[in-house]
């Protein structure tokens, strides 16, 4: 694939930002590039001195948890930053174009408008899938990128492969991002195996979910080398901060926390959705490979507000295209959960 041709000029010929780790890489000496303070913090761990600019120990790690060269991924703010990036390296505004599929993620919406670019919607069916006609119609040569989340935020269920295969093979002109946020409660293989066969596939995953990390703000972005240096390049020099990289080290070797928590809240939706089965309200629960659950409610409006009044926060998708009369339910605690499906009772039962 040809990338130069993909990649606004500007951005192609940029010369980046040289940063005082940049210039030396070491950890041991007297440092005296970086303006830093040299007594130290007002803190009980000293924060003074400047992070690594490209995490090279994270992706060391990551690299064997992903099956994936250290090379292939990108390190950022959470997956949002990367899909900026992305925006930004690819897109002017009137001459590239957006296509994504909602009911989905609204940060790729909020990141187009953002940038001022021009963005195309093709809904998902009725089951939540992909249009393939009508997205196939839909690519012009202004496309750049097609935003794909499976499984999809806010519905839960996972996109057909197939689908993502033909949009993949047919879209050949731009790149196509998939959004595995929630990947780690899939059955679903990670499209990272596909990732030397499409050189236009760029994967999104985040620590935000089964890692439990969402505080810390650490997103992924797996692809092409070529691409990951050109993130490198347009990032914020310092874009993950030396607190969240201490942390997320100790964190990536804790894998019996991730598999317990992924474990415990698989268990959680079956129980969640045995009980909602008994609530004669409850219009239809949509099959989830996340970690939570879209559930269509008679009075989705009124239940919600009621929650609020019992502080059980939920996710009121109601306004969502597709989405009518439906709460979206992140799986907490059992202890949570029972609270829930007894107010959801109480609220019907007024």
């Amino acid at each position: 694939m040809d990338y130069q041709k993909y990649i606004l000029p500007h951005i192609w010929n940029l010369k980046p930002y040289s940063s005082a780790r940049d210039e030396f890489k070491g950890n041991e000496g007297i440092f005296l590039d970086a303006n830093e303070n040299p007594l130290g913090s007002p803190t009980t761990h000293n924060w003074n001195r400047y992070p690594d600019p490209y995490q090279l120990e994270i992706k060391e790690k990551l690299s064997k948890i992903k099956n994936c060269p250290k090379e292939n991924i990108f390190l950022g703010n959470g997956s949002d930053e990367a899909i900026d990036l992305l925006i930004r390296m690819t897109c002017t505004p009137g001459q590239q174009e957006i296509i994504i599929c909602p009911p989905t993620y609204g940060m790729y919406e909020v990141s187009a408008n953002i940038n001022n670019i021009d963005l195309v919607k093709v809904d998902l069916t009725d089951n939540y899938q992909l249009d393939i006609p009508t997205i196939v119609k839909a690519i012009n040569h202004k496309t750049r990128l097609i935003f794909i989340c499976s499984p999809n935020n806010p519905t839960g269920n996972k996109i057909n492969r197939i689908d993502i295969y033909q949009i993949l093979n047919h879209f050949t002109e731009g790149f196509v991002v998939i959004d595995e946020a929630y990947i780690d409660f899939s059955d679903e293989p990670s499209f990272l195996l596909e990732l030397k066969q499409f050189p236009n596939l760029i994967v999104l995953q985040t620590l935000s979910k089964a890692y439990g990390l969402a505080s810390l703000r650490l997103g992924m972005a797996f692809a092409d080398e070529v691409l990951i240096n050109l993130f490198n390049k347009i990032k914020p020099p310092y874009n993950i901060s030396g607190a969240t990289q201490e942390q997320v080290i100790v964190a990536l070797d804790n894998k019996d926390f991730v598999n317990n928590s992924i474990k415990e809240i698989r268990s959680q939706i079956k129980y969640l959705i045995s009980e909602l089965e008994l609530i004669s309200n409850v219009i239809k629960i949509y099959p989830s490979d996340a970690n939570f659950l879209l559930v269509k409610f008679n009075e989705a409006n009124r239940l919600f507000d009621y929650l609020i009044t019992q502080k059980v926060i939920t996710r009121n998708r109601s306004s969502v295209p597709l989405c009518s009369d439906t709460i979206r339910i992140t799986i907490g605690t059992q202890l949570e959960n029972s609270s829930l499906i007894q107010n959801i009772k109480e609220f019907y039962n007024h």
